[in-house]
């Protein structure tokens, strides 16, 4: 999987389309992603006797397939490829050719 957790990227399809956000946890086993403020859920507490009850509004994972990696000098989403840089498998920007990490 391309996307790791604390990258910026932007949704391409479904509801949240046009989104950005950051990625807050990387699920490569099941090809997901967890991106801050997109796909909010509701979850209902029930009351115990140390919680109170309440309704929490959480962020579900989305397919990896359906966000983009957003560059943020070009302010614009780009595909992701591998490169070999002084012996170092390496991540760059198709855009740009700009090494990511």
């Amino acid at each position: 999987m391309k996307i790791k957790k604390n990258d910026i990227v932007m949704v391409i399809t479904g509801k949240d389309k046009g989104k950005k956000g950051k990625v807050l946890k990387a699920i490569p086993k099941e090809n997901r992603v967890i991106v801050e403020g997109i796909n909010m859920q509701t979850k209902h507490q029930k009351q115990t006797r140390k919680v109170k009850a309440e309704i929490k509004h959480q962020e579900g994972p989305i397919n990896a397939s359906n966000v983009m990696y957003f560059d943020k000098k070009t302010n614009a989403p780009t595909r992701i490829g591998y490169t070999i840089d002084h012996g170092h498998k390496v991540r760059v920007a198709k855009k740009t050719g700009a090494i990511i990490d």
